[in-house]
């Protein structure tokens, strides 16, 4: 081997050296631990009794009926909102209507403090199916829930009344005719904003 040779082994050598003791002087303590999280979503379940919105047989003008809906929160989180979305149908029975049945069925959504009903609002079926569920949130459920909507595992009654006015017109057109009534409630979290 030249002396070029053994100089750079040399060199390479004492360079490797000084490398594994330089690195042995930045030994330090050190510890470490794992944790385990759990992200459990809450959940909004809006329970509604009774299902079915009201049933009744040869109403005639004049003809009021009260129905009682107990909205619950059956989740884990609060609900600031409950929505509702109106729909209906009419069957002409006899292909006669130049008038939509819904502007007869008059709508008042009632408190029920000690049996002492007062009117948060009325309106008809017909306008009400016109109205988006915010503006039906804003003109019953705040009213009749406040800011605050309803708390996880609570509930509270919505009295709806209804009406088949007699305007004191010939309301013939609608004999025999039936309305079905679809209403969809849907219930919303507070947002950090809201809260």
């Amino acid at each position: 081997m030249g002396l070029k040779k053994q100089v750079g082994m040399g060199m390479a050598s004492a360079a490797l050296g000084l490398t594994l003791i330089g690195g042995g002087t930045f030994a330090y303590f050190s510890d470490s631990e794992t944790t385990n999280n759990t992200f459990a979503a809450g959940t909004i379940d809006l329970g509604v009794e009774p299902t079915e919105v009201i049933e009744v047989d040869n109403i005639q003008p004049g003809d009021s009926m009260t129905r009682d809906f107990e909205l619950q929160n059956n989740g884990s989180v609060d609900m600031n909102k409950v929505l509702l979305e109106t729909d209906y149908s009419v069957i002409d029975a006899e292909g006669d209507n130049t008038d939509d049945f819904g502007n007869h069925i008059q709508v008042e959504f009632l408190y029920n403090a000690d049996q002492l009903n007062e009117v948060i609002y009325e309106t008809t079926l017909a306008e009400l199916k016109e109205m988006t569920p915010e503006a039906v949130n804003e003109e019953v459920f705040i009213p009749a829930l406040g800011e605050d909507g309803l708390e996880a595992g609570t509930s509270d009654d919505l009295v709806v009344e209804f009406t088949f006015v007699d305007n004191g017109e010939d309301q013939n057109e609608f004999q025999g005719d039936t309305l079905n009534l679809e209403w969809t409630f849907t219930a919303q979290q507070a947002t950090d904003e809201e809260e």
